[in-house]
């Protein structure tokens, strides 16, 4: 499919499959997130595979929604702050930029690959960072459950491109 066609076709899954995720993909879709842009290529984040099976009461303690421990993997996205590159302007670091660049890549993949993905971040750092054994200097931004849909998508509603864009001046 083409670009456009893969951002038409990705959506939020919330409801996963069992069937586990083959290796093969698992590592296409992380290669994705590794070659994505970052500021000054430092690349200044981790990504935590997570397999569900036998975890999924303590998993659901970082995340409540049941479907998010139906896919076999969950991958959390974590920022290296002090790796990241900061602009000298007005000192704005760009790790989460670089984090979210990198996700999107890693969902995308996904999704060109016929899996499910749900960019989440309304989940509790502080206990993802306990059960994940995330270190005091790495801060869990999102996470996404990856495994094959069981549900359909919803049309998009999204707002009007005129509401978004401005040209030449605000």
């Amino acid at each position: 499919m083409d670009f456009q066609q893969l951002v038409q076709k990705r959506y939020s899954v919330r409801a996963y499959k069992r069937d586990p995720v083959e290796d093969e993909k698992l590592l296409q879709v992380l290669e994705a997130a590794r070659l994505a842009p970052t500021a000054a290529n430092r690349q200044p984040f981790q990504l935590v595979v997570v397999h569900t099976a036998g975890r999924e009461a303590e998993l659901s303690r970082v995340y409540y929604r049941p479907w998010f421990t139906q896919a076999p993997l969950i991958i959390i996205a974590c920022a290296a702050s002090s790796q990241g590159w900061t602009r000298s302007s007005d000192g704005v670091n760009y790790t989460i930029v670089d984090v979210a660049i990198a996700f999107d890549h890693l969902t995308l993949a996904a999704t060109d690959l016929g899996l499910g993905t749900c960019w989440i971040g309304a989940f509790n750092p502080v206990i993802a960072r306990q059960v994940l054994g995330i270190p005091l200097d790495v801060d869990p931004i999102a996470l996404t459950p990856l495994g094959y849909p069981a549900d359909t998508p919803c049309p998009k509603v999204r707002k009007a491109l005129a509401d978004l864009v401005r040209y030449e001046k605000w």
